[in-house]
């Protein structure tokens, strides 16, 4: 299962996103989205789970967390435009 976190801070890096998601269980992929310019973090990332378990216990344990000084938002991700 794939799952969108957002409301990231921007000074978040890749480590910092991994770690943040690995207490739930081993992420397959971990992409923190970047502006292509600065290299910036766009404040959202998706973290890929093989065990759909692990990302519901992700879903849970962060989405309206407060990490930073910002409140994450964290679901399952939708495929792109769909609303």
């Amino acid at each position: 299962m794939k799952v969108y976190v957002g409301n990231l801070a921007p000074s978040i890096d890749d480590s910092q996103f991994k770690d943040l998601v690995t207490p739930f269980g081993t992420p397959e992929t971990v992409n923190l989205i970047k502006d292509r310019v600065t290299g910036a973090s766009r404040g959202f990332g998706f973290v890929e789970f093989q065990n759909d378990e692990h990302a519901k216990a992700a879903i849970a344990g962060l989405n309206g967390k407060t990490v930073d000084g910002k409140v994450l938002k964290v679901n399952e991700s939708q495929p792109k435009g769909r609303q």
